[in-house]
């Protein structure tokens, strides 16, 4: 086979994997946090048949196996919490716990404020573009943020907002910056829109983007 075509196939071969592969990345990510969590509750039902039936757990303590049950246990948790918090004895259940965590100094820090977040981005915004563009790291260079809150600077007045600017291609860790509200760029996309571009490192990407405040149109 000629060099030439070779270098080709292989470009070719690599470009194809790699959506595949980042696609799995993710998907391991999230399934693997997930299984995480009912991990201790299948160890621990495993460990209650092993009292019982030693040979039987033995069979099913394979990793595959509690993988896919730890997933699934999850699954249901989070199904019957979601199906609890759409009814009112569900919701008076959830606020008392949430009164309880009220009082967990640290606890209600770290779980106050990503409820909040979590709230925040599920909400329409209100007198701002929620996606928006932000010149980061330095000026020229632009990342797309969300915008979480809008607050007033003392002494000069003017409104700063509070923007999330997540990473690629994990979007759960990220930076917060405080950006004047008159240097950002407001976008039109939606929330689904802009997660697809950063997951997907810009190439899932509208044709043209939004001018930056205070430049000139171009003339044809």
């Amino acid at each position: 086979m000629p060099p030439l075509r070779l270098k080709r196939y292989l470009l070719t071969g690599l470009l194809t994997f790699i959506p595949l592969w980042v696609t799995w990345a993710v998907f391991k990510f999230v399934l693997g946090l997930l299984a995480g969590i009912g991990a201790p509750l299948v160890a621990a039902l495993l460990g209650a048949i092993a009292l019982a039936a030693p040979r039987t757990a033995a069979s099913l303590n394979s990793e595959w196996l509690v993988f896919v049950l730890a997933l699934l246990i999850t699954l249901g948790a989070l199904y019957l919490l979601g199906a609890l918090a759409h009814r009112v004895i569900g919701r008076r259940i959830l606020d008392a716990f949430d009164g309880l965590l009220a009082r967990i100094p640290l606890v209600q820090t770290i779980y106050g404020g990503t409820k909040k977040l979590m709230a925040v981005l599920q909400q329409k915004p209100s007198g701002v573009q929620r996606v928006v563009l932000v010149d980061f790291p330095r000026q020229g260079m632009k990342v797309v943020g969300f915008v979480t809150r809008v607050m007033t600077e003392e002494g000069s007045g003017r409104e700063m907002a509070a923007v999330y600017i997540p990473t690629t291609p994990n979007p759960t860790g990220g930076y917060l910056e405080v950006v004047p509200l008159d240097e950002l760029t407001p976008t039109d996309w939606t929330m689904d829109q802009a997660m697809a571009f950063i997951i997907s490192g810009g190439a899932v990407a509208p044709d043209t983007l939004p001018a930056s405040p205070g430049l000139p149109a171009s003339r044809p």
